[in-house]
């Protein structure tokens, strides 16, 4: 895998505190919650619920674009917009965990840079 999918220095999620249910907010605004995360070395996400915003879609979001835990306001924030998390590779729940889908997922992401 690739940095896209490891922490931000300074950001790395608490292995001791649950992100689920934190909202997850874009730089222009909420785009839903999280439903599930991965704090793998080197393979951490987390799986945001869009809920009715787009339709109920999830979307795995790697770790590198989180920018901000906020455990006091349960918030996580995004530097990605609402318009990049919405056009990421579709989810599918029976392979979000596939290779070839995380290569496709950490293109996707990649092609922006780290801000």
């Amino acid at each position: 895998m690739t940095q896209t999918w490891s922490y931000r220095e300074g950001v790395a999620a608490d292995p001791e505190l649950s992100l689920l249910g934190y909202d997850v907010e874009a730089a222009d605004g909420k785009i839903g919650s999280v439903d599930e995360e991965s704090n793998v070395v080197g393979d951490s996400y987390i799986v945001v619920d869009t809920g009715f915003w787009i339709f109920g879609k999830k979307v795995v979001v790697p770790a590198a674009t989180i920018i901000e835990i906020d455990p006091q306001e349960k918030k996580i924030f995004l530097a990605r917009t609402k318009d990049e998390i919405k056009d990421a590779p579709e989810y599918d729940e029976s392979t979000y965990k596939d290779a070839a889908y995380r290569r496709k997922v950490g293109e996707y992401y990649d092609r922006y840079p780290l801000v």
